[in-house]
């Protein structure tokens, strides 16, 4: 029976972990994962522990979507009680610089005043020494800047935390990924490897091609109980949709967010991959649907639903190259794509603003990103203008329109554009949603709450989509596919502002001639090339 040939069942579910918490780029890149798990993750296990039923029922009501409760049920009190003593004991190290952090920056901001900065050096905690230096801006405002590479290789990051859970999907919605960690149970198989396990591209690959328990068993090195609860994930037949190569023309499919696939038969290009699991569902794109290799998937930012580690780990052996856009080296906010990726065993180019990546029959331009982060200097983030088929297409991702002028000098250096995707999340979550852990000095609630993760509205979409000289234009579902709850947590209605200014969007589009459409779960653009 060993020497079966299967494949992985095609709604297998996998989520990556760091201490059992979603692997996110903020909770696994190291300097800002020491800051979540001490300022966040820690604080929030041990409000659970103070009050499991109310955390449990908060995760539960749709009034608090998106909020830190965990959602455990109270009869496991005793396992997130185990939980947060093991990571107080095996952590101490990066719960330690994540401590050193905040006092280095307590440091740096009462006492480089514009002056020399070497006195300050011996007064940084041990825990940081080679890995940062102090330098000002041009304004005399000083910060510290990290040697991230090296960061990887010192006690604040180690593999130990990582591991790997397989599921059957359900049609249920998953817990909420920054509030709610992973606990063992029956019906998941725990793999306790890396993310850059060899033989975790062995059993992703077994999607598209046959594999046998006895294979997958020795590359995964499986105990007897882990090896039978990985058979009840293998099936003897593939479900791949016979459609997912194209053998002429030139096609994009909408897979949900802001997943988009552009092919064409000598290329393959995938922005900001996130699939759904379940193939039982009708009117999606499914991993039956993936081609079985990738030339390039491009990440336009680190936020966790353009960046999903669960999609990112299962394209492990698929895909040429990962392009990313480059951090500014050293940011505490500003962790590098580039790294995090590799950390998962994946290929990742970084570029910068206007580099361009070939390729037979067109080319991949990484185009500016303004807006969106909460007014900090995040710089890994990036549009994309791209020919393929012998058309221009913009991927806009959540950009904010803040500046019109910026297109007009994107149209001038690479042409109008035919089709354009834009996020138009224009009323994000604030600041400290996403950042709190990584602000070390008090922050009044009113300036976390005017700096928000926002997207255009209408009036700024208007602006980029006259300033580029699009021809026709779509905006992305803004969290509202069923599928993808647990990363998103948003809750719409006729009445938000958000699908408000869609429709006025829209509006503007059909007033100027404008090709128009609202994205939703999945659509699809087919066309001759000349």
């Amino acid at each position: 029976m060993n020497e079966e040939r299967l494949f992985l069942r095609p709604n297998t579910i996998v989520e990556p972990l760091v201490d059992r918490f979603y692997a996110t780029l903020y909770a696994t890149a190291p300097i800002p994962a020491t800051m979540n798990l001490a300022f966040r993750q820690i604080p929030m296990l041990e409000s659970y522990l103070q009050a499991p039923d109310l955390h449990f029922s908060g995760s539960r009501n749709p009034k608090f979507r998106g909020g830190f409760f965990v959602g455990v049920d109270d009869r496991r009190k005793d396992e997130v009680e185990a939980l947060l003593a093991a990571i107080r004991r095996d952590r101490a190290a990066m719960i330690r610089f994540a401590e050193a952090i905040a006092e280095a920056e307590k440091t740096v901001a009462n006492e480089a005043t514009g002056y020399d900065l070497r006195p300050l050096y011996p007064k940084l905690p041990a825990e940081l020494s080679g890995l940062v230096e102090i330098a000002y801006d041009t304004g005399n405002a000083a910060s510290l800047h990290f040697q991230e590479p090296l960061v990887y290789h010192s006690k604040a990051y180690t593999e130990e935390r990582q591991a790997v859970q397989l599921s059957v999907e359900t049609g249920i919605e998953r817990p909420f990924v920054m509030s709610t960690p992973r606990l063992p149970s029956p019906e998941v198989l725990e793999l306790n490897i890396p993310f850059r396990h060899p033989g975790l591209e062995e059993l992703f690959l077994s999607r598209i091609r046959p594999t046998t328990l006895a294979t997958l068993r020795e590359a995964l090195e499986l105990g007897d109980a882990e090896a039978k609860r990985l058979s009840g994930l293998l099936v003897p037949q593939p479900a791949l949709a016979a459609d997912r190569h194209v053998a002429a023309g030139a096609r994009i499919r909408y897979w949900g967010h802001a997943c988009l696939l552009m092919q064409t038969p000598e290329v393959a290009i995938m922005t900001d991959p996130f699939l759904s699991a379940d193939t039982d569902a009708t009117g999606r794109y499914t991993y039956n649907d993936l081609p079985d290799h990738l030339d390039y998937v491009i990440i336009t930012h680190g936020h966790s639903d353009h960046l999903v580690p669960e999609t990112l780990l299962q394209l492990r052996g698929r895909v040429g190259a990962f392009i990313v856009p480059r951090s500014s080296r050293g940011n505490l906010c500003d962790p590098s794509l580039a790294l995090y990726l590799r950390s998962f065993g994946l290929n990742a180019v970084e570029v910068d603003d206007f580099d361009e990546v070939k390729f037979p029959g067109g080319k991949i331009v990484a185009t500016p990103f303004f807006g969106e982060h909460a007014d900090l200097d995040i710089r890994a983030k990036s549009t994309y203008w791209i020919s393929l088929g012998g058309k221009t297409i913009y991927v806009g991702a959540d950009s904010s329109g803040l500046d019109p002028v910026l297109y007009r000098y994107v149209r001038t250096h690479l042409g109008p554009v035919d089709i354009a995707f834009l996020g138009m999340e224009c009323d994000g979550a604030p600041l400290n949603w996403q950042y709190q852990p990584l602000i070390t000095r008090p922050m009044p609630k009113a300036m976390s709450d005017s700096r928000k993760m926002s997207g255009s509205n209408a009036e700024q979409a208007s602006a980029i989509v006259t300033e580029l000289g699009v021809d026709e234009v779509y905006i992305y579902a803004m969290g509202e596919e069923s599928w993808l709850g647990h990363v998103m947590a948003t809750s719409y209605n006729e009445d938000s502002y958000q699908l408000r200014q869609i429709a006025e969007f829209e509006t503007w589009c059909s007033n100027n001639g404008v090709k128009s459409g609202h994205l939703l779960d999945r659509h699809e653009w087919h066309w001759s090339q000349p």
